[in-house]
C-alpha cells in the first residue's frame, strides 16, 4: 500500500489544492497533518509572540473543519504542537509513509522548516504552489527580475489569466484508520485554557469564523448575495463595520480561501453584472497581496531586516514606553488609541486604520517599525507574513515605496474620516 502525508500549513482547504489532489491520485493511503509550531507560543520575535488569541481561535475553527471534511472523504487530520521537522520525520516512521507533500510559502522560517525536514528524511518532500495568485512559471520575469516598484509589476501581471481554481479530490481508495488519538486539537484547547489564551467577550467583535464554508460564505455574501462588491470602491475606507470591505483577508491569510478563487468570483461577478472600477479595486489589492508574496520570495530573511530591502537606514530607534502605550493605546492620541483598542478587542482593523497607526509609531514615536510589524504579527487575525512585513518596510521607507517613507497627518485623517468622532467614542468611549 502506497502512504503518504500531506503536511498542511497556509493551505487549510481541499479545494483548489494541488498537493493534496496529487497525493490523493497517486496513493492509496493518505493522512492530513498539521504541526502547530511551538515557537509561535512564545515571545521571540521583538518580544511578541508570533500567533495572538484572535487568530489561534480561527486557526482552531479552520482546522476542526478541515478534519470533519478529510473524515468524509476517508481520511483524517493530525495535530501537533512542536517543531515541524521533528514531529514530520517520528509520523513518517510511525506509518511507514513514502511521500510527503505540503504548500510552498515564502516565509523564511517555514522555508527552513521545509529543508530541514528534507535534510532529515530520504524520501522525497514535494512543495506545490498554492498561496499565490500566479504561479512562478506564469510571471513574466524570472524572480531575480521582479520589479521593485508595484506600478510596473502591476503593468506587467493584472491582465495576464490565472489557472482555474481546482475541484476537490475525489475520496481515498484506502480509508485511514488510526489505533491511536489522531488529533491534539483537545488537548490544545486544554492547553490554551491553562494558559488563560481564551478569546475576550466583547460585543463589538466582528464575526469572523475559522475553515473553508465560512470563507466561500462570505465570498458568496460580499460578491453575491449582497452584491457589496459594487460599491466597494466608495466604501473602502471606512474604518468599522462588517459590510465596507470584503473581509475576505483571514480566510486568504490561512489558506482556508485561494486567490484564484476570489479572482474567478470576480470574474463571474463581472460577466452576469458588468466590470466597473469597484470589482477591479478588489482585483487590484489581491494583486498587492500577489506583489508582496513575490517580493517575501525573493528576499527572505531580508523582509526582516531594519534596514529593509533597500537597505536604507530608517534613523528609528526602540523607546520601550512609547511602545508599550501604542500597543495598549494609551497614546494621547485618541484617533491613534482607537484604532489599537480595536485591534486588541478585535484582532482586526481596516487598511486606512493600520497606516495610520503604523506612521504614527514610526514618525511621532520614532520607533524601530519591527516592533509595530511584530506587534501586528501577534495581534492580527489575518496575519500574511510577506504582506505585513512588506507594508511595514513601505511605510517606514525602507521597502518598494519609491516616495520614502510615508508620513499621516493624523488630524487631516481623523477629520476627514471620522469628523463626527464616532469612531473614538465607540473605542474610547467610556
Amino acid at each position: 500500500m502506497r502512504k503518504a502525508i500531506y503536511w498542511f500549513r497556509y493551505d487549510l482547504r481541499l479545494h483548489d489544492n494541488p498537493g493534496w489532489s496529487q497525493l490523493v491520485a497517486n496513493n492509496d493511503w493518505v493522512i492530513g497533518v498539521y504541526v502547530l509550531p511551538d515557537r509561535w507560543l512564545r515571545p521571540l520575535r521583538y518580544q511578541q509572540k508570533s500567533l495572538g488569541i484572535h487568530r489561534q481561535h480561527f486557526l482552531l475553527e479552520s482546522l476542526q473543519q478541515l478534519r470533519q471534511q478529510l473524515r468524509t472523504q476517508g481520511s483524517d487530520l493530525m495535530v501537533v504542537v512542536g517543531d515541524p521537522a521533528t514531529a514530520l520525520t517520528g509520523l513518517v516512521e510511525r506509518w511507514d509513509v513514502s511521500a510527503i507533500a505540503t504548500g510552498e510559502y515564502p516565509g523564511s522560517d517555514e522555508q527552513g522548516d521545509v529543508q530541514r525536514l528534507r535534510d532529515k528524511l530520504d524520501i522525497p518532500v514535494r512543495c506545490h504552489e498554492n498561496f499565490t495568485l500566479f504561479d512562478r512559471a506564469e510571471l513574466p520575469f524570472a524572480l531575480a527580475d521582479l520589479p521593485l516598484i508595484f506600478s510596473q509589476f502591476r503593468k506587467l501581471v493584472e491582465a495576464r489569466p490565472c489557472s482555474m481554481p481546482l475541484p476537490r479530490a475525489p475520496n481515498l481508495r484506502q480509508p485511514v484508520v488510526l489505533e491511536d488519538s489522531p488529533c491534539e486539537l483537545d488537548q490544545w484547547l486544554g492547553i490554551m485554557r491553562a494558559q488563560q489564551l481564551v478569546q475576550p467577550a466583547d460585543n463589538r467583535r466582528l464575526p469572523f469564523h475559522g475553515g473553508s464554508t465560512a470563507g466561500l460564505a462570505q465570498l458568496q455574501y460580499f460578491l453575491g448575495e449582497h452584491k457589496l462588491i459594487s460599491n466597494y470602491k466608495n466604501t473602502r475606507n471606512d474604518l468599522d463595520g462588517w459590510d465596507f470591505s470584503s473581509k475576505l483577508s483571514p480566510w486568504l491569510a490561512m489558506g482556508c480561501l485561494s486567490a484564484r478563487q476570489v479572482v474567478r468570483a470576480i470574474k463571474d461577478y463581472e460577466q452576469t453584472h458588468g466590470a466597473n472600477e469597484s470589482s477591479y479595486w478588489l482585483y487590484f489589492e489581491l494583486l498587492w497581496r500577489e506583489y508582496f508574496q513575490w517580493l517575501a520570495f525573493r528576499f527572505g530573511k531580508q523582509l526582516f531586516a531594519l534596514r529593509g530591502v533597500q537597505n536604507k537606514n530608517p534613523l528609528l530607534s526602540f523607546y520601550p514606553e512609547a511602545f508599550a502605550a501604542w500597543c495598549a493605546g494609551n497614546t494621547g492620541n485618541q484617533f491613534v488609541d482607537a484604532f489599537m483598542r480595536q485591534l486588541a478587542a478585535t484582532g482586526w482593523m481596516s487598511n486606512r486604520g493600520r497606516q495610520i497607526v503604523a506612521s504614527y509609531l514610526i514618525n511621532q514615536l520614532g520607533v524601530d517599525w519591527r516592533y509595530g510589524a511584530a506587534w501586528f504579527e501577534q495581534q492580527l487575525i489575518d496575519y500574511d507574513c510577506a504582506a505585513n512585513w512588506g507594508n511595514w518596510q513601505y511605510l517606514a521607507g525602507v521597502g518598494t515605496d519609491p516616495r520614502g517613507r510615508r508620513e499621516f497627518n493624523i488630524q487631516k485623517q481623523r477629520d476627514t474620516y471620522d469628523p463626527d468622532g464616532e469612531f473614538i467614542q465607540r473605542w474610547c468611549g467610556n
